[in-house]
């Protein structure tokens, strides 16, 4: 026999972007999805339209030795639920052991009924208490009790038979449970209000304080902890004297909640992992996951684990390629995932060393600057390794170096390069020394300015990198010593800036701009005159910096775990071509960018992958060119990577005409992450390849009516889901449609109601409505009782599909036969239709008394004329006193049309009314009977009644302890005043309890009466 079905519905999953994970275990953990066979199938379903996912364990053959408890664990991202249940099987299986070895895990599964307990709080000792000990282990794996044997410890001395208590009025209840955290108070009602109270955890005497507080209200004891934590988890006892009343105190730990999630990170090879996140409270365990695989202490240490108060480390000592992954943390409230990625160590050099030329003893200066502070290099002249000395000074300070060369001579003239350590790549300069040529020269020389000798380009232009400085060295000549003048475009260049300084020397003059910047940059002139002429050259300075930010970055679309961002170069490349383009991601809620590339990406267009679906994200963008990197672009907008969805399912052609056709299909199976949009429908004719769209934009409904087609073309369509990210794949139909309307007999299609009469009543209002079909549009034909039907006497309205017969308010002449008549051409097809209208009946008629006998009167009518066109199902028969003429129902649903109306009062004069009763209701006005009836009195005779005479002399009264006589003791006073006996008893004391008898004897006869006596123990204070 197949069972019910188990059945876990996940709902509120407004905010699920993916399918959440459902686990099904029997026992502690046993997982079921392994166990999936010939007894046992798992399946699982989402509603579209009301977003609930739903998922079904499904037993097929249920075993005798299925019994057992089960979980259900429901976990989506850092959020997490669960359910306990149990199954039990009624009977035995004739073949409970067949096969039982398939699924035999310590009592799989049975034919049961499912209860998933939703009850807040359940006290797990009432539940033991009542259950048998079969099913204790079955109670403790539902409420997570994992000390089931102390528990069963203590539910054994709580189970002892409890003697009635003196001191106690209401003793504590057997067990109490409270959040860690909270505080509870415990409370006892004792018998004496003024008895002191001592209270006890785990046998020992607790002393009030800041967390245990003591009350005394009247017979109450209070016991009040403060801010309850596991310690507080004991045995409480409260003493009264000798006697006292335990408990036992739950400390339930609430989930431990992710307070700080883990990011994302981007290490290079070789550095040190972090992974931090921070849970609700101290000490609490995590478990770390990579890739669904938990990660252990291991004896190369690679994974090291750190607590410090509520925050968890895992650590990784020296990354590598395999570590790149999905890292996640586990608590028992919630999870938070993080991706780290190791890439492989790259050098950047933001600044290369530059040609120098420098004169004799002047100083020359090799610096570079490389993306990594740590690297260390070594300095080469025409390939020997430069060595420190006091000339020659090798500096490194953070990611620059600098080769220091002081005193320069005609020997350090060289190539000079700078390798860095560990990579395969080195930066070259030349330096040429300036020799200066003192010839004899006659008096009155023209000035003559030298620039052969200049290092630059071809060009006469001279380069410069933004920042550094700009030394222009110009050797003249002339005699007597010419005056120089430095000009940019009209303006004499003079020293007014703290940057700008100007030096002439004997044979040189130098132009010297200290920081290099963009406005810098342009022609510079300089004149040189002398009484023997002048004479100019033109220097072209550029200066080069790092490009300006690109722009905005803009997501063309999105995947599953992709996106394809694009963006536009930089309004200024820095007056050097872009090498190309560094990019950077971070979640939206994280403050940590993630680099994507290492090397300079030479498009405007790229897909970054390796995202994690449903997670918002946000693009930034960095210019390179051969100065260095840009700063970095506006963040892009944020986006979520999703999936498009499935292809729809199940298109199929509803209906076709001469210029429409009408299309069906359902949703797709997999809707993914993000919200779907619509469908979009397109056409296109047989034998051509251009789709057209059948609508403009997207429709939300599953069905289209696509309108306007030419008649006898040959369509195929397809229909697309589309979501954030784009067009599913397309539905589409098996074979072309010719557009030609097809032929289909006339068939009325009756609804089972209008199949037997239909019932109105008077004043109702009647809608009728009879679906049909045939094609073309069939003519249709309302008839009543074999005559056609006027407009003015009930409306109709026909469409494609159906017709609807319409009444505003019924009356009696409605009720009839409608014939309704579907026709195309000669064939046609007929429904008949009964419709009754039925109103209150009329009055009864001839109500007669026909005889009176005694306390009764016959009555006799007719029944009415009018029955409101519906059977009469009865009469009600009434009465009325002539004196009070209140009337009162006899007989009501009286179904004859004669009766005897008994029980009449005697003396009294009645009259009689009667109505008609039919399914509308009674009749307006009742039959009345024209005369009235009178019950005679009948003669009897009182006869007094007699009474016996009392004796009411003193009667003598005996009293008794035990049925011995006590009538002479002196310890007893016996009293009797106005017939109340009293027997008072002088000092009482546990020896006077007993039976207590009083007897009373007289002439008439005697009677006793007991009482029972008992005087307790008084207390000790």
């Amino acid at each position: 026999e197949k069972p019910q079905d188990g059945e876990v519905t996940v709902v509120n999953t407004d905010s699920l972007l993916k399918k959440p994970t459902v686990k099904w275990f029997k026992g502690k953990w046993m997982d079921l999805a392994s166990k999936c066979g010939k007894y046992l199938q798992l399946k699982e379903t989402f509603d579209r339209n009301t977003m609930v996912h739903t998922f079904e364990m499904h037993i097929i053959s249920a075993q005798a030795n299925f019994a057992g408890a089960y979980r259900c664990e429901v976990s989506f991202r850092n959020k997490f639920d669960s359910c306990n249940f149990n199954l039990t099987i009624h009977g035995d299986s004739a073949d409970g052991n067949e096969d039982s070895g398939e699924l035999d895990f310590s009592t799989l599964l049975k034919k049961r009924a499912v209860h998933v307990s939703t009850e807040p709080d359940v006290d797990v000792w009432e539940l033991l208490k009542n259950a048998p000990a079969s099913e204790y282990e079955k109670i403790a794996f539902q409420y997570g009790i994992t000390d089931l044997r102390g528990m069963l410890k203590r539910l054994k001395k709580m189970r002892k038979d409890e003697k009635k208590s003196v001191a106690f009025l209401k003793k504590l209840d057997p067990a109490y449970q409270v959040t860690k955290g909270h505080k509870i108070k415990l409370a006892v009602e004792v018998a004496n209000p003024d008895v002191e109270v001592r209270w006890l955890k785990n046998g020992q005497e607790i002393q009030p304080t800041g967390r245990y507080i003591f009350e005394n209200v009247g017979n109450m004891r209070y016991l009040t902890i403060n801010h309850c934590s596991l310690v507080d988890d004991a045995a409480y006892c409260c003493l009264v004297g000798e006697e006292k009343c335990t408990t036992e105190l739950f400390v339930k730990e609430p989930p431990v909640q992710l307070v700080k999630n883990l990011e994302d990170q981007m290490v290079m090879k070789g550095e040190r992992v972090e992974l931090e996140c921070e849970v609700s409270e101290e000490g609490a365990s995590v478990k770390w996951e990579k890739d669904g695989v938990e990660l252990t202490r291991d004896e190369s240490f690679k994974y090291r684990f750190k607590k410090d108060g509520c925050k968890h480390v895992l650590i990784i000592n020296e990354a590598t390629k395999e570590d790149c992954g999905h890292y996640k943390v586990k608590t028992s409230g919630g999870e938070s995932v993080a991706e780290v990625l190791v890439q492989e160590k790259q050098l950047e050099v933001y600044q290369s060393i530059a040609d120098l030329t420098v004169k004799a003893k002047d100083q020359a200066v090799f610096k570079c600057e490389v993306s990594d502070e740590n690297v260390t290099g070594t300095w080469y002249k025409n390939g020997v390794e430069v060595k420190q000395d006091a000339r020659i000074n090798i500096t490194h300070i953070g990611r620059i170096h600098k080769l220091t060369i002081d005193d320069v001579k005609p020997e350090d003239e060289a190539d000079y390069t700078f390798v860095p350590d560990g990579y395969a790549f080195n930066l070259s300069a030349k330096l040429s020394f300036l020799e200066v040529k003192i010839d004899y020269v006659p008096r009155q020389d023209p000035p003559k300015i030298h620039l052969d000798c200049m290092g630059r380009t071809s060009d006469s232009t001279i380069v410069v990198v933004a920042g550094n400085k700009l030394r222009l060295d110009v050797p003249i000549t002339g005699d007597p010593a010419p005056t120089v003048i430095w000009t940019k475009g009209e303006k004499v260049v003079t020293e007014g800036d703290s940057r700008v300084r100007v030096e002439t020397t004997t044979g040189h003059c130098v132009f010297t701009v200290e920081g290099a910047e963009r406005q810098d940059e342009g022609i510079y002139s300089v004149v040189v005159r002398n009484p023997a002429g002048e004479d100019t050259a033109d220097i072209n300075v550029k200066v080069v910096d790092v490009p300006d930010p690109p722009q905005t970055p803009v997501i063309l679309s999105v995947g599953e775990d992709s996106c394809v961002v694009q963006w536009d170069p930089p309004l200024f490349d820095g007056g050097q071509p872009i090498i190309g383009y560094v990019l950077e991601r971070k979640k939206k809620q994280s403050y940590r960018w993630m680099r994507l590339n290492f090397d300079p990406y030479p498009e405007t267009t790229y897909e970054a992958k390796r995202m994690i679906e449903g997670v918002p994200y946000e693009m930034r963008v960095y210019a390179v060119n051969s100065i260095g990197m840009s700063r970095h672009s506006p963040a892009s907008q944020p986006f979520v990577p999703v999936a498009p969805t499935s292809e729809p399912t199940g298109l199929c052609v509803q209906d076709v005409s001469d210029t429409s056709i009408s299309l069906k299909w359902r949703a797709p199976e997999r809707i993914g992450s993000a919200e779907l949009e619509g469908y979009g429908v397109e056409y296109c004719k047989e034998g051509t390849d251009e789709w057209i769209p059948a609508i403009q934009g997207l429709t939300e409904r599953t069905s289209l009516i696509i309108r306007d087609l030419t008649t006898g073309d040959k369509l195929q369509f397809r229909v697309r889901a589309y979501n954030m990210a784009g067009p599913s794949a397309p539905a589409t139909l098996a074979q072309p449609i010719t557009i030609r309307e097809i032929m289909q007999r006339p068939k009325i299609w009756l609804p089972r109601y209008l199949r037997q009469t239909l019932i109105k009543k008077v004043g109702d209002t009647v809608n009728i409505v009879i679906p049909f079909q045939g094609k073309p549009r069939p003519k249709v034909t309302w008839s009543k009782d074999g005559e056609h039907l006027d407009p003015t006497f009930a409306s109709v309205r026909n469409s494609d599909g159906d017709t609807i017969l319409f009444i505003r308010k019924t009356e009696r002449k409605h009720s009839g036969k409608y014939d309704l008549q579907v026709q195309i051409e000669n064939v046609e097809d007929t429904a008949s239709v009964n419709l009754q209208i039925v109103d209150l009946p009329g009055s009864p008629e001839a109500l007669k008394i026909m005889d009176v006998w005694g306390f009764n009167v016959a009555l006799e009518w007719k029944p009415p004329k009018d029955n409101g066109n519906c059977e009469i199902t009865g009469y009600r028969i009434q009465k009325a006193d002539k004196k009070t003429m209140e009337w009162y129902t006899v007989f009501d649903q009286y179904r004859r049309t004669h009766c005897v109306v008994s029980d009449l009062i005697m003396g009294n004069e009645y009259i009689f009314r009667i109505f008609a009763i039919n399914p509308v209701g009674l009749s307006p006005e009742p039959c009345n009977t024209k005369d009235s009836v009178f019950i005679q009195k009948t003669g009897i005779a009182y006869r007094p009644p007699t009474y016996k005479g009392h004796d009411f002399s003193e009667p003598k009264v005996t009293w008794y302890k035990n049925k011995v006589d006590i009538s002479n003791e002196a310890k007893y006073r016996m009293l009797s005043k106005h017939g109340v006996l009293t027997l008072e008893i002088r000092k009482p004391c546990p020896f006077d309890g007993g039976v207590y008898t009083c007897k009373a004897v007289n002439d008439s006869g005697e009677d006793t009466v007991e009482c029972k006596l008992e005087v307790p123990t008084q207390l000790k204070g």
